[in-house]
């Protein structure tokens, strides 16, 4: 059978999760750079592979995924070893609250595409910055909320899964953008704690930049 292979963008928060993933879950694959800032997500090469032209796609088991948090609830599914999520409904449940407010409250609207719309119909070039700033904050503030009833190691337990491999790339990009992370200790903690591991090291950014 072909190695698994990844399509990413080596600063897309998406394709960063899909790494730490397929870190977590033993799964060596083969990449592709798709450049975003160079337009190659537009090429009809790659939109035969992934009509929304979007990164990451990833070729496995004889089969094309797309969207960053369905590929990873399949890898959970494939290998619940990995821990990407619980064993018990309750636990995936409040796993997935915690991904979703991250990857589907914050993660869109601090997109590439949505920060370059609000520069180009505001006519400040600060602006990307002022709207990084502004809802990665927000959003991280209220995540901090939904994290402190708890003192596990990680974001739901003493083990990373989706959640964590979610929260670490939004940190990443609060860092980047000079967003305000004061009082958000669980979160700092959780990151610091995500970083002293291999599936998390090898997935970093600066790791895989080509």
């Amino acid at each position: 059978m072909d190695r698994p292979l990844l399509y990413d963008y080596w600063r897309s928060s998406a394709s960063y999760r899909v790494r730490i993933a397929l870190g977590l879950a033993g799964i060596d694959h083969d990449r592709k750079a798709i450049d975003l800032l160079a337009g190659e997500h537009r090429r009809p090469d790659y939109l035969a592979i992934n009509p929304q032209g979007l990164v990451p796609t990833l070729v496995i088991d004889g089969m094309v995924m797309t969207q960053s948090l369905a590929i990873v609830e399949y890898l959970a599914e494939r290998h619940p070893e990995s821990g990407l999520l619980p064993a018990d409904p309750k636990g995936r449940q409040h796993v997935r609250s915690l991904s979703y407010a991250i990857a589907m409250e914050v993660h869109p609207i601090c997109n590439l595409h949505v920060a370059a719309h609000v520069v180009d119909i505001s006519g400040k070039p600060e602006a990307r910055e002022d709207w990084m700033k502004h809802f990665i904050t927000d959003g991280l503030r209220k995540l901090e909320g939904m994290l402190i009833s708890s003192d596990s190691a990680f974001c739901h337990g003493e083990r990373p899964g989706m959640a964590d491999l979610c929260l670490v790339p939004q940190v990443y990009n609060a860092r980047r953008w000079g967003a305000d992370l004061t009082g958000l200790d669980r979160i700092i903690d959780i990151d610091a704690r995500c970083a002293g591991l291999p599936a998390f090291q090898a997935a970093h950014p600066d790791r895989v930049k080509p």
